[in-house]
């Protein structure tokens, strides 16, 4: 890991309709903090989170096709085509804008499946952002976002382009500004499902909405951390590892990987290597948060 009517157009620049391929970035994202506010009466969890995008993240490439379909021509371990976000990415715009254009789509894998860095989420958004542009839809940013969020909660996030508080079921986002930071990110050898984690009887559901965008640093927590780190030692463990050289160090989203900031590339490196000194097997990586979505300009 070292880790049907046509689609609205634009007006363009000569040429512009001559591109048949994009390759783009879909980079992860860290909870700073996840609070579990409460339960809607449909079972959907309430939450207060922060989110902000590495500079790490899949690389997505994407070949425009004449024929209508929607072709993965690489097969993701452990996820079928039918259940890829991306190819339900691609299906959503295309049925929204009854689009007549197809897509290969490729992807590169390199951020951790089940470990909290939303990394199908990512994919999606960016199929989303790189179509927008690919098939000359020139469709606005909260068109792109209403149909992220009918492929998950985290999609709208990526789509919306910049660090975000996210509130409701994670649909109601408010930009923030955050100072850079270096993170480091350590992935244990698991995949948390986070159905379970959300319906662990033992997790916390009323903590008090912060009701303001301004935070200190280090602020909250991750509610959803005590019950997966009690589920999945390997958690536990990388979390102890972290701790060791960062009083920051918690988990994101609901596990399994876990994080720590620092104010330098070399201090987030630095702990990088003691963890794997510590035990040679840890995978993990280090990267910068990201003020602005590489792909913001795509809507």
């Amino acid at each position: 890991m070292e880790l049907t009517p046509e689609p609205r157009r634009r007006p363009e620049p000569p040429g512009a309709g001559q591109v048949r391929a994009l390759v783009v970035p879909a980079p992860a994202k860290l909870n700073l903090f996840l609070h579990v506010t409460g339960r809607r009466a449909d079972g959907y969890h309430t939450l207060e989170s922060l989110f902000v995008a590495l500079d790490f993240g899949d690389t997505v490439s994407l070949s425009r096709r004449d024929d209508g379909v929607i072709h993965r021509t690489r097969d993701v371990a452990g996820v079928a085509a039918e259940a890829d976000l991306s190819v339900r990415a691609a299906r959503a715009l295309q049925r929204e804008t009854g689009s007549r254009e197809g897509v290969d789509i490729a992807i590169d894998k390199r951020i951790p499946q089940g470990g909290g860095l939303g990394g199908g989420s990512s994919d999606a958004a960016s199929v989303l952002l790189g179509l927008n542009r690919l098939w000359r839809l020139g469709l606005p940013r909260a068109a792109l976002m209403r149909i992220g969020l009918t492929l998950g909660a985290d999609v709208p996030f990526f789509v919306f382009g910049a660090p975000a508080i996210a509130r409701g079921i994670g649909e109601r986002l408010t930009a923030v500004s955050l100072p850079p930071l270096w993170v480091t990110v350590l992935a244990p050898p698991v995949a948390v499902p986070t159905a379970s984690i959300f319906a662990a009887p033992e997790l916390t559901r009323a903590t008090p909405s912060a009701k303001m965008d301004v935070f200190s640093e280090g602020y909250g927590r991750n509610d959803l951390q005590a019950v997966a780190a009690a589920r999945f030692p390997d958690i536990a463990k990388a979390l102890a590892r972290l701790a060791l050289r960062s009083p920051s160090a918690r988990m994101t989203g609901s596990g399994g990987c876990v994080f720590a900031w620092f104010a330098s590339e070399a201090e987030a490196s630095a702990a990088l290597a003691a963890a794997k000194e510590a035990a040679p097997e840890a995978q993990g990586f280090v990267a910068r948060t990201l003020a602005r979505h590489p792909l913001a300009a795509f809507a």
